[in-house]
């Protein structure tokens, strides 16, 4: 299977969604096509793959730079390339009925399906030019989505502050690809990890073959380890951006003010886990490069915990997934972090997968328990799920998923990346720190699912009155059910993900920690929110993030005013004043002329002139004598 066939159906949907946006109708049947067909592209190429290639694309001629714009598939690609595209289709059937009488419902869909050719460009891009194009457009795409009810403020203000955010991170990202590239003399990714990884066994090879050492040093371009460690560093910081992690990390929250398939969509399996794919692409450089990984240890383990904490305290469970996004990316990047170079970075990888499975249910379940209860609050949400068996299920499933219980798919993705973890702690740099902060990040986690059950499910009160969805909705939800179930046998039945053999002794681990969670949010009983009782307090700074957003004000946005408003009075009243000074003199010396030029009359012009006579004489006779 050609990835760029599969690049081309949501990028084709995206065309047509937009030329037939005004009828809704027709939206609907496009962009359900659109993303049906996505699937079962991606179905028939994870079928297919049997090894790593390379399908060359275009290229394009830049001078000393090449740039081929390759795609390349193997089994982890073609992997995510299924997970995100059944995402997709899951959230276009579920968008249909959700936003069924919004008048702009066509936007979102066609936006929905560039993000999905966007991020589908960056899980099968072999060119970091590629990948570039790939992260824009999904940054621009998700300013759209959280900003699609315009006409509210709030929707409006949190579109334009992810926007800023990730923008802000995104100057990182650029300059890490061009400097990456450049030392490379190529964009194409495997020429970049050969260029700027160790060039030991080079040397040996040139030396072999009878070259001198000199020789050997001008062939294979030796790397500068501190050039190559801020590069990574700089894409790190590009990552940590997208994927909301601190100092990054209140942008998401507030992402929530879009529409609940657009959360599911940037949640589940696009923009925050595409860092996780491109440093995948990057892992040998960034595996033997301290610096860029203690940055990423460090702050991936802070948001892990900081972000679990949160999440347990919100008093919107929609913003409690959000916050529980937020820690499950900073577990997929932990494996990055963490792992040996010999152990690779599958075990992150197959997080992802498995969280785009578990994410995308409950996004869609909440949406759906939302019309129920007439809101995502938890005091609205009680009982919500008694509206129907399907959401009971799907609430149990999704967050035993989420809370990493074992033999589901959740359980087994996070107990490789705790192995992983352990052997990154064994091999030195941050592996400690990222092992303790998984541990206790998976009893707070279990903590906050618990919460999030019980307010669903054991605070029951007569439901209201709700309309069943549709068919396709029903089987959309079911699908990602069974999957979030089931889905642990990929390691069994395909070889997406060489990750291992689980250790009994981290799902014993597991199995403790997660007792430990359920036993403290248990502790305010069957029939009331554990959050009330357990963080009563800190509810309310929870619910602001810490105070995060006035801590970007304060230390960013305010001071970049002042230094703009000192610039700018630069610019007028010291660099200008000279040339407006130029121009006044000049002013002033054309009136001062005009205005000589007109107080003349012949009198005083024939008195001048007899008085110059008369001064030339005396100085003619005073001369002579």
């Amino acid at each position: 299977m050609n990835p760029w066939l599969v690049l081309a159906m949501p990028s084709v949907a995206a065309v047509i969604g937009l030329v037939v946006s005004r009828d809704a109708a027709l939206s609907r049947a496009v962009a359900i096509c659109g993303g049906g067909l996505t699937l079962l592209a991606g179905v028939a190429g994870w079928i297919s793959v049997t090894s790593y290639y390379v399908q060359s694309g275009p290229g394009l001629d830049a001078g000393g730079l090449e740039v081929p714009l390759d795609v390349v598939g193997d089994p982890t690609r073609w992997a995510l390339v299924t997970v995100v595209a059944l995402v997709a289709a899951a959230v276009q059937v579920h968008a249909a009925w959700y936003l069924a009488d919004d008048d702009r419902y066509g936007t979102f869909a066609t936006t929905v399906s560039l993000f999905t050719a966007a991020m589908l460009l960056v899980v099968v891009s072999g060119d970091l030019l590629l990948t570039v194009v790939g992260w824009e457009v999904m940054g621009w795409c998700s300013y759209l989505l959280i900003g699609h009810w315009s006409r509210k403020p709030s929707a409006r203000r949190a579109a334009h502050k992810a926007f800023i955010v990730t923008r802000v991170a995104d100057i990182g990202f650029v300059l890490g690809v061009v400097g990456l590239a450049a030392g490379a003399a190529s964009t194409r990714l495997s020429d970049v990890v050969s260029a700027w990884a160790r060039p030991t066994a080079c040397i040996d090879a040139q030396v072999d073959l009878g070259s001198s050492v000199g020789e050997a040093l001008t062939a294979c371009h030796a790397p500068d380890a501190t050039a190559r460690a801020l590069l990574l560093t700089l894409l790190v910081i590009g990552v940590l951006g997208k994927s909301a992690q601190v100092p990054f990390q209140d942008w998401l929250a507030d992402a929530m003010e879009g529409p609940t398939p657009a959360s599911a969509l940037i949640h589940a399996a696009t923009m925050v886990a595409a860092g996780t794919v491109v440093l995948a692409g990057v892992f040998p450089l960034l595996s033997v490069s301290q610096t860029p990984r203690w940055v990423l240890g460090i702050s991936v383990s802070v948001t892990m915990l900081l972000a679990a904490v949160l999440a347990f305290a919100q008093s919107d469970l929609k913003r409690l997934l959000a916050w529980s996004t937020v820690s499950q990316v900073g577990v997929m990047l932990s494996a990055l972090a963490a792992a040996p170079p010999a152990v690779g970075p599958s075990a992150g990888l197959f997080h992802l997968w498995s969280h785009a499975l578990f994410k995308a249910l409950l996004f869609l379940a909440i949406g759906w328990a939302g019309l129920v209860a007439g809101g995502t609050a938890a005091t609205h949400l009680r009982g919500s799920a008694a509206a129907a068996p399907l959401l009971r299920v799907g609430f149990l499933v999704g967050l035993a998923s989420l809370a990493g219980v074992p033999l589901v798919v959740g359980g087994i993705s996070k107990e490789h990346v705790l192995a992983v973890a352990w052997e990154g702690a064994l091999d030195g740099g941050p592996g400690v720190l990222v092992l303790v902060s998984l541990i206790l990040t998976a009893a707070v986690t279990a903590a906050y699912c618990t919460r999030a059950y019980l307010v669903l499910t054991a605070h029951v009160r007569q439901p209201k009155e709700s309309a069943s969805p549709p068919v396709g909705v029903a089987v959309a939800l079911w699908t990602l059910v069974v999957l979030t179930v089931l889905g642990g046998l990929v390691l069994v039945v395909t070889d997406a993900f060489p990750v291992g053999s689980a250790s009994l002794l981290w799902v014993v681990l597991t199995l403790f920690v997660i007792a430990v969670g359920v036993v403290f949010a248990l502790r305010g009983g069957f029939d009331r929110d554990p959050a009330e009782v357990m963080a009563r307090r800190l509810v309310p700074h929870a619910d602001r993030g810490l105070g995060a957003d006035g801590l970007y004000r304060r230390a960013v946005a305010v001071p970049v005013l002042r230094l703009a408003r000192v610039v700018a009075f630069l610019d007028t009243e010291v660099v200008d004043a000279y040339v407006r000074g130029t121009a006044v003199a000049t002013r002033m010396a054309g009136w001062a002329g005009a205005r000589g030029h007109r107080g003349e009359r012949p009198a005083s012009a024939v008195a001048l002139v007899v008085g110059a006579v008369v001064v030339l004489g005396v100085g003619g006779v005073l001369l002579w004598s």
